[in-house]
């Protein structure tokens, strides 16, 4: 006599079959263990290019990305960093300019080759006030070691070097790392 069992029947019983304890200790052991020769990327940043310099700042501070907009001017602000104020998805927020905080020529940039390039308006948080930080490229999140940042190289511009924690190195790029208490100590001053 023939088994008529389809084998559909059989596979599904063969993976509902019971796992001996054995077999899930040492699949265990197997996942617990570090990847061999891999840091631990214990930090993440949103890596973004103003001018020609790559920059980045700790993801937790950004809420959103969106669309470049005009900003607004507004009267009797001449705020240094201050550009006016964007609506974005019919929230009105303050437009600031990194470019100017930082004293980095944003007329001049290159592209990331092989790749299309959008400006875009970074919607971030600090403390209780959002901003919109217009970019003039997005590369997107990275994950990183901290212990891998580096020392920023002496011959980065004064105006952007004391904004400046570190340098991650990432594919061919060199990414500073501003620092995100000072960033968010400017912006909020400048809307004083």
């Amino acid at each position: 006599m023939t088994d008529t069992t389809p084998i559909a029947e059989i596979a599904q019983r063969n993976l509902q079959r019971p796992v001996g304890d054995d077999y899930k200790k040492e699949w265990a052991a197997h996942f617990r263990q570090a990847a061999a020769g891999a840091e631990q990327q214990d930090a993440s940043c949103l890596v973004f290019r103003i001018g020609r310099e790559w920059l980045s700042l700790p993801t937790r501070m950004f809420v959103s990305v969106a669309p470049i907009a005009t900003p607004h001017r507004l009267p009797h602000r001449a705020s240094r960093g201050l550009s006016g104020i964007v609506n974005v998805g019919g929230t009105l927020y303050p437009c600031m300019s990194l470019a100017n905080l930082l004293d980095i020529d944003d007329s001049e940039g290159e592209a990331a080759t092989d790749r299309h390039t959008f400006a875009r308006l970074l919607l971030a948080q600090w403390e209780d006030q959002a901003y919109a930080l217009p970019v003039a490229d997005l590369h997107g999140i990275l994950r990183y070691a901290s212990g891998k940042v580096q020392a920023p190289a002496a011959t980065i511009n004064k105006g952007l070097s004391r904004f400046l924690t570190g340098v991650i190195t990432h594919d061919d790029m060199r990414i500073g790392v501003l620092d995100e208490a000072l960033i968010g100590y400017q912006l909020a001053r400048t809307l004083r």
